[in-house]
């Protein structure tokens, strides 16, 4: 059964165009749409680990919309992740621009790397937001697909241990825009390429 998200959610998720998806984006993101239908399939958990260098800014949004996803589509036992190859805090705009779009974001902890929980449905359990390494016992040891959400932790990190599966689907750093006057535009952009990917994919789960 399909999560009912709050209403500006459920709003926006349908204005999602993925027609608006080019043909080789889509063919990057197929892995990872095969990986979560073989689970499905084998009504097996999901487990989505979202990885960037520094895991503040696309890893958390990627984690948050992929999790949103799946509850809109009603694809159940998936559990999403991020880390970072080093931990540095969730930067405050990915709050922000998170709670415009209809979130409702908490801190739950203040301090150099505050933890947030992000909740996009009245009844479902928030996403817990802050910064850790991708190795952090908060994060899964095992039986996970890593998805590399940044050219430099896919090329830094060769290796994650306990992957079942790594396929790398990244995305431009809204960190370019930090302290500008197109700070607050550009990372709604991100965010909502990001929303509009991973519901594309959990819309092919069958």
């Amino acid at each position: 059964m399909n999560t009912k998200l709050f209403q500006e959610l459920e709003i926006l998720a349908g204005t999602f165009k993925f027609d608006s998806i080019i043909a080789d984006r889509k063919a990057i993101l197929k892995p990872l749409v095969d990986y979560i239908q073989a689970k499905h399939s084998n009504h097996s958990e999901v487990r989505l680990h979202l990885i960037c260098t520094h895991n503040s800014r696309r890893s958390h949004l990627s984690q948050v919309w992929a999790q949103t996803a799946a509850a809109y589509y009603g694809i159940k036992n998936v559990f999403c992740y991020s880390g970072g190859t080093e931990a540095t805090a969730l930067f405050p705009v990915v709050a922000e621009t998170l709670t415009q779009t209809g979130f409702k974001v908490q801190v739950i902890s203040e301090g150099s790397n505050p933890v947030y929980a992000i909740k996009y449905s009245d009844n479902e359990h928030p996403v817990i937001g802050f910064s850790k390494t991708y190795d952090n016992e908060f994060n899964p040891s095992e039986s996970f697909a890593a998805i590399m959400t940044c050219s430099q932790a896919d090329g830094g990190c060769p290796f994650i241990a306990g992957a079942e599966k790594r396929i790398p689907i990244t995305f431009e750093d809204p960190k370019a825009f930090d302290y500008t006057p197109q700070q607050a535009e550009k990372y709604q952009e991100r965010s909502l390429q990001i929303a509009t990917e991973m519901f594309y994919v959990f819309s092919q789960i069958k």
